[in-house]
């Protein structure tokens, strides 16, 4: 595992958390794509420079990548070695996302862009609820064709808390 996928169901699933833990135990370096994506104030990268900083990060021999952003998943997806899901249910993701705003009111958490202070607002919360289970069929379309660009390729499907504590203590058993 040198170059790693961390994707979700869903905004509060937690993958920037789960990915700064592997990040740690593997000494490999994390990039949270909503650092490249939202640029100070919550104005939107464009696409060209939101692919062109991928790209830089892509050049390297080891990276872990946290987020979903399906306008470049492909291109994450090409060079991944391994694409580690996490999928819990849909209520806890929207529990955590108000549990996260609440604990970061008026700061701007690490894994998003300068001068984003946490918000929460009605379209965000409808797109988690409407988009959670179409996202849920996607994945695993995805899935296959990741599987098709080589042997090489593994996915990891964590669907509960346990299952993601049990791998993270496992990868840190491993690596001792």
């Amino acid at each position: 595992m040198k170059k790693i996928m961390v994707v979700g169901i869903s905004a509060g699933v937690g993958k920037s958390t789960f990915a700064k833990k592997i990040g740690d135990l593997l000494d490999i370096p994390v990039h949270h794509l909503d650092r490249h994506f939202w640029k100070p104030g919550w104005a939107q990268a464009t696409f060209e420079e939101f692919r062109g900083a991928q790209e830089e990060i892509l050049e390297h021999d080891r990276w872990i990548i946290e987020g979903n952003y399906t306008a470049t998943y492909d291109m994450r997806a090409e060079q991944a070695d391994t694409i580690i899901y996490l999928e819990l249910p849909r209520y806890v993701c929207i529990y955590r996302v108000f549990k996260r705003f609440f604990k970061n009111i008026g700061r701007t958490r690490p894994d998003l862009g300068p001068d984003c202070k946490e918000k929460i607002d009605w379209p965000f919360l409808k797109f988690i609820w409407t988009t959670y289970y179409p996202r849920k069929a996607q994945m695993q379309k995805r899935f296959t064709a990741f599987q098709s660009l080589g042997k090489d390729k593994t996915i990891v499907e964590l669907k509960n808390k346990k299952e993601i504590a049990d791998y993270l203590q496992s990868l840190e058993k491993n690596i001792k």
